[in-house]
């Protein structure tokens, strides 16, 4: 078998860990394990099926779309994928509704109120298809009791809001697209650069843990300097009582890596600006912060609806929201927000 076979007369091990940490590097090689068969076949049936899928699609790629595309087991099945969503997206039938609003103001605050009854009965989506309907029932509610709108109800909820886990590759993807303005490429070629090091004073340093991963989960020791962080910058009341840990919703996610993280959490954005680029700093600021704001306290938000009538059986509906405890996430803004 292969793990009999010697390698310049020394038995062959393999070391295995999933975070790049001194405490886990040490761990592994104190404990290699040997090789496993079944792990080298697995390795060489992805292999085949990577010859056996690239070398039949990627000729077709060069024909149809341009020369030196490759393309394989991951690439052909997601094709089919983008093919089949596009499909659905060319087969929708668009369809016109219409909606009824009211623009009120309280305190200075200009806030918007819904349609949401009718005589009496609940407004579907399509209930009004037609604008000369929809003008007809504008002009019906203008008329009822002098266009004036009574308070009916108001309703006040709290609701707690926990921050999101830390970035995988994809969700890094799509929060630097959002957010920057970034694509793929540029998110994950910026990435790269804070991954393979960079000066910041006293020789170059990997800023962020490897960009390439499925996994949501921290190094205990990461936790750990995080929470400690948060406790001195930010208050202990900004600490929950437990760490948080988080669970990959993705199926068969391999897991091999950790979050995408700081190397270290001290390292705060804004003390090392002027050693990074723009988008340096920008993509770095991002992934500190969603970091951080993960081992924070969940956000108390106080949400409020009210109803308003207008004549009998109609009724306009506004909801919103503001930040009671923004438990300092990311993303969350103290401003009011409409809905």
């Amino acid at each position: 078998m292969l793990q009999k076979k010697l390698l310049k007369d020394k038995p062959v091990h393999r070391v295995a860990f999933h975070e790049i940490t001194k405490r886990a590097v040490n761990e592994a090689v104190e404990n290699p394990r040997e090789l496993s068969m079944d792990l080298v076949n697995a390795q060489q049936a992805r292999r085949a099926l990577d010859y056996l899928v690239g070398f039949n699609l990627s000729p077709l790629l060069w024909k149809k779309v341009r020369r030196g595309l490759s393309a394989g087991r991951v690439q052909s099945p997601a094709l089919r994928m983008i093919v089949e969503r596009e499909e659905e997206i060319e087969a929708f039938k668009a369809r016109e509704y219409w909606t009824i609003e009211a623009d009120l103001q309280k305190d200075a605050q200009g806030f918007v109120a819904r349609l949401s009854e009718l005589h009496g009965k609940k407004l579907a989506q399509f209930d009004i298809v037609k604008e000369d309907k929809a003008h007809a029932v504008e002009h019906e509610l203008t008329q009822t009791a002098a266009g004036q709108l009574a308070v009916a109800s108001v309703e006040k909820k709290q609701r707690k809001r926990n921050p999101s886990a830390p970035f995988t590759t994809s969700t890094l993807q799509q929060e630097a697209s959002r957010k920057l303005g970034f694509s793929a490429n540029r998110t994950m070629r910026v990435a790269q650069q804070l991954y393979e090091g960079i000066d910041v004073g006293g020789g170059a340093a990997g800023l962020i843990t490897y960009m390439r991963t499925d996994s949501v989960n921290l190094a205990n020791e990461a936790i750990e300097e995080i929470r400690a962080l948060i406790a001195t910058r930010y208050g202990k009341d900004n600490l929950p009582d437990e760490p948080r840990t988080f669970k990959t919703k993705a199926k068969n996610a391999q897991e091999a890596h950790e979050a995408v993280r700081p190397t270290v959490a001290e390292q705060v954005p804004d003390t090392i600006k002027d050693f990074l680029t723009a988008d340096q700093f920008k993509l770095y600021d991002l992934i500190w912060k969603r970091t951080i704001a993960c081992q924070m306290v969940h956000a108390t938000i106080d949400t409020v609806g009210v109803e308003f009538h207008c004549g009998e059986g109609n009724v306009l509906r506004a909801t919103g929201s503001t930040i009671a405890h923004g438990g300092l996430h990311v993303g969350v803004s103290g401003k009011r927000r409409r809905q």
